[in-house]
């Protein structure tokens, strides 16, 4: 794990809290990082499950995604991401305009969490895991940055395994992000994760000790 820069201006934390984002490429380990994260003492948030949220026929959200994309993306009375994807992927327009309805939304629900948090100050660290934190305008505000990599072939080969998707799927999805190793220039802290899950733990306890002390 590599520390790079110093805390960043405009936090977003409050008295004791300190609030960190977590990002990384496609089957990175950020997922994993978080959920070590939360055993060892801190609260998670999570874009993805927040998106999840948003992502029902009866929000205004998915409402307006319905309208965009059509009412064969809903299955069983709920969105189906799977469904989603292929219709945007290899479709930047297409994308572009379902990203222009989620990140808002997105933003939104994400700033009305750490509000939560703020208020009950219960937990002295705050990790919220955002995917397309630099992509989609998601970065400012944070005491720091997290960004957890991988080689490529290695989290191809655990997409591979994880989904059952072929090679290509991973390509497309890694095609509409930031290159992992640009945003880990960006961030200020690196944790490389192409070994043992104990190994990506001792690291991840390492980062919390230091953003805890």
């Amino acid at each position: 794990m590599q520390k790079r820069s110093q805390k960043r201006q405009g936090s977003l934390s409050s008295h004791s809290l300190k609030i960190v984002a977590v990002t990384g490429g496609v089957s990175s380990g950020k997922t994993t990082v978080c959920r070590i994260l939360n055993q060892l003492g801190a609260k998670v948030i999570s874009a993805d499950e927040l998106v999840h949220k948003l992502l029902t026929p009866q929000n205004p959200v998915g409402q307006q995604v319905i309208a965009l994309l059509g009412r064969e993306i809903v299955e069983e009375e709920q969105l189906d991401r799977s469904k989603i994807a292929k219709k945007v992927f290899g479709n930047p327009p297409l994308l572009m305009a379902l990203e222009k309805i989620l990140h808002p939304a997105v933003r939104a629900k994400l700033a009305e969490e750490i509000q939560k948090e703020k208020s009950c100050g219960e937990v002295p660290l705050l990790v919220v895991e955002i995917p397309l934190l630099f992509e989609g305008g998601f970065a400012s505000g944070y005491d720091a940055i997290v960004t957890v990599v991988a080689d490529e072939e290695v989290s191809q080969a655990r997409y591979t395994a994880s989904t059952g998707y072929p090679p290509e799927e991973y390509k497309q999805r890694m095609a509409r992000q930031m290159d992992p190793f640009e945003k880990a220039l960006k961030a200020d802290y690196v944790i490389t994760n192409n070994g043992s899950l104990q190994e990506l733990y001792e690291a991840t306890a390492k980062l919390y000790n230091q953003l805890t002390t």
